[in-house]
């Protein structure tokens, strides 16, 4: 059974954001529609190609002058009819790469002394204006700036990376940290015990140097979703063999060469702190400092 939340949106496609861009001297009214396609507005479209308050593209794309340089049908066919919420109006929208596609021809068959007629001159200097204002990757930028839509994406990006990096299920454990990088800690805190029995402040180095160093939100999605590190049950086991597992590997080797150059902890912090573009993190340890000769 779908929750009320769910009934009250309109059918799909629906414009899930909105926005505005300027492109030259034109306002453009720009979605992102619930199924990840960025449009723009067919009417405003047109309004910026020709300076005519209208939707019909069709009679502007489809003269014979402009097939060398477009398939005005397939661009039609493309064009999407959606909802906008808080409204009973449907909304009709030209992909992103579409427009650019569309104002392209008109700049070619310019270039290459088509047969065009006066007002397709017009049109064609027009898209010349409209190309000039962005490229091709940079209106789906825009798009997303003005919808509000990057942070959205940003989410997803960020949900994309933590499935790659973090498994479902806790892995069985295998010894994963080298004892070279215990050494490393040792000679740097100046442990005088056996490091099979460490000291338990060292997880914080750890977390630090090696998980935080690693990608912080992978680092702030173990500290806070899975069990804190105990016997037999540690934050690697929660990486994916595939991509987590390697990544983690090939960072502690780092961490191990860039430790094996310090003399003290401080030290080695500072420069995987630069190494890595991170901050320092305040640790409330009592760190040993060298000695004094």
């Amino acid at each position: 059974m779908p929750t009320s939340e769910e009934a009250q949106l309109p059918t799909s496609p629906f414009a899930k954001h909105r926005g505005v861009i300027s492109l030259g001297q034109s306002d453009i009214d720009c979605y992102v529609l619930d199924t990840g396609e960025r449009v723009l507005a067919m009417r405003a479209l047109v309004r910026s190609l020709t300076g005519v308050d209208g939707s019909d593209l069709e009679s502007y794309i489809g003269a014979q002058s402009l097939r060398p340089y477009l398939d005005s049908k397939e661009i039609i066919d493309a064009a999407i009819d959606f909802h906008i919420p808080g409204t009973q109006f449907l909304g009709k929208g030209i992909k992103a790469e579409s427009f650019l596609d569309v104002c392209g021809a008109y700049v070619s068959a310019l270039d290459d002394g088509a047969s065009l007629t006066q007002r397709q001159v017009q049109v064609a200097t027009r898209a010349s204006i409209l190309l000039a204002a962005c490229a091709k990757l940079g209106l789906i930028a825009l798009i997303d700036e003005a919808t509000g839509y990057q942070y959205e994406r940003a989410e997803d990006a960020l949900q994309l990376k933590l499935r790659a990096y973090i498994a479902d299920e806790l892995r069985d454990w295998e010894k994963t940290f080298p004892d070279s990088l215990w050494e490393e800690f040792g000679r740097l805190t100046r442990w005088q015990g056996p490091l099979h029995s460490r000291p338990k402040w060292w997880g914080k180095l750890v977390m630090e140097l090696i998980y935080d160093a690693l990608d912080p939100d992978v680092a702030h999605t173990l500290k806070t979703t899975k069990p804190k590190p105990r016997h037999g049950q540690n934050y690697h086991q929660w990486l994916t063999e595939n991509i987590g597992l390697r990544a983690l590997n090939d960072h502690l080797y780092q961490v191990i060469g860039i430790a094996k150059t310090c003399d003290t902890m401080t030290e080695l912090r500072e420069k995987v702190a630069l190494h890595y573009g991170r901050q320092p993190v305040q640790l409330t340890l009592n760190l040993p400092q060298p000695r004094r000769q």
